[in-house]
């Protein structure tokens, strides 16, 4: 009769159960992504205030001088040409109080101003026109008597009475002036010209007759 070792069956069995040992899961690890993408959000929005509030500090409602009319560079600031208007300003700006107006007058443009624009120091020039030995003589020209290419302030040209000169009257030379604004009417075109004073009179005179031509000269410098 065979003799069975339940004993040593039964300690197979349970070190079979020993090793088939069931794994515990691990607690998955929290993500800190979201946690610093609101911190940077927050942040964003904290600077993006505290920036509004010193931009609202550093600019204060002020009146300034604006441009009422355009005015092309090189031309005489008139009166007309400005106006004042209340604005906030950056103070980085070199604006023109309105208090400071009337010390633009007789000025010339150092750029072009544009109509609706805010003034500002750099755009204009301490040269008071006309200055000392010159004068500013306005001058109509008929058509044809003028060249069809623009003028511009600054440019160079000679000014030639024409027609016929009465006896007693010897033939002058072309007079040298700078153009300083030009005025385009229904049937003649006004220049103003910047001459030597001494030239002013026989400019005027010429003028007054209504025949003088207009030369450009080159605008190379």
């Amino acid at each position: 009769m065979a003799v069975i070792d339940v004993t040593e069956k039964q300690t197979e069995s349970g070190s079979a159960r020993a090793n088939d040992t069931v794994p515990v899961p691990r607690a998955p690890k929290l993500s800190r992504r979201p946690f610093l993408a609101v911190v940077a959000a927050v942040l964003v929005v904290a600077g993006a205030v505290a920036g509004g509030l010193l931009w609202v500090s550093a600019t204060a409602a002020g009146e300034v001088v604006m441009v009422r009319q355009d005015v092309s560079r090189g031309e005489v600031i008139t009166a007309q040409d400005l106006g004042a208007v209340r604005v906030g300003v950056d103070p980085s700006l070199s604006t023109v109080p309105a208090g400071e107006l009337a010390s633009l007058v007789g000025k010339r443009a150092a750029a072009d101003l544009t109509a609706g624009t805010l003034v500002s120091r750099t755009q204009v020039s301490a040269t008071v026109v006309p200055g000392p030995g010159d004068s500013v003589v306005g001058v109509p020209i008929a058509p044809g008597l003028m060249p069809v290419e623009p003028l511009a302030s600054g440019d160079t040209v000679r000014l030639v009475r024409t027609g016929d000169l009465p006896a007693d009257t010897a033939p002058a030379g072309p007079v040298e002036a700078k153009v300083l604004r030009v005025t385009p009417g229904d049937t003649q075109t006004v220049v103003d010209v910047v001459v030597a004073a001494d030239k002013a009179v026989q400019l005027a005179q010429w003028a007054g007759s209504g025949k003088i031509a207009l030369i450009l000269d080159s605008r190379a410098r």
